[in-house]
């Protein structure tokens, strides 16, 4: 049987919400990447060059703490990764969480949230952090996509 786990990174809510209705709608266990420091509304001000996340996205060695990687990772096969959608790829926090967890020979599915944009260069951002993993690009969802429909992605992506 194939063992999921859903692992989000969420500075407002809206990764999480839509991570929790994949979980729950795909039978997945529920992990919360969190950072060692917390974003505040400052920090993701994403019109201020100086703003913590501005940095860290200019910088692409940049690697936020976190707090905890998810203590059984090798009892999963799959693992989708959410977070939002920051200058047009995932947030380098989930660049931490991917070469802070063994994921040789898993499959990680990426699935993000914006209020606009696409996936951008996540695929190319991402793969370097995942060793030995089958990345696999899954969607941008927003926050009120439904049971049915991330139901219905899961089972299109045939994993």
């Amino acid at each position: 049987m194939n063992k999921k786990l859903v692992a989000y990174f969420s500075a407002t809510g809206v990764t999480k919400m839509v991570a929790g209705n994949l979980a729950e709608a795909i039978g997945a266990d529920l992990f919360e990447i969190k950072p060692v420091k917390p974003y505040t509304s400052d920090d993701l001000d994403w019109r201020d060059k100086q703003s913590r996340s501005s940095v860290e996205m200019s910088d692409t060695s940049s690697r936020p703490a976190i707090a905890e990687i998810p203590a059984n990772m090798e009892k999963y096969d799959t693992v989708f990764v959410g977070f939002p959608i920051w200058w047009g790829r995932a947030p380098t926090i989930i660049n931490t969480f991917l070469e802070s967890s063994d994921l040789m020979g898993k499959t990680v599915v990426i699935f993000a949230t914006s209020g606009g944009s696409g996936m951008g260069k996540t695929m190319e951002k991402l793969a370097p952090s995942c060793p030995g993993a089958k990345l696999v690009e899954g969607k941008v969802f927003k926050v009120n996509v439904s049971a049915d429909e991330l139901r219905s992605w899961e089972k299109d992506l045939k994993l």
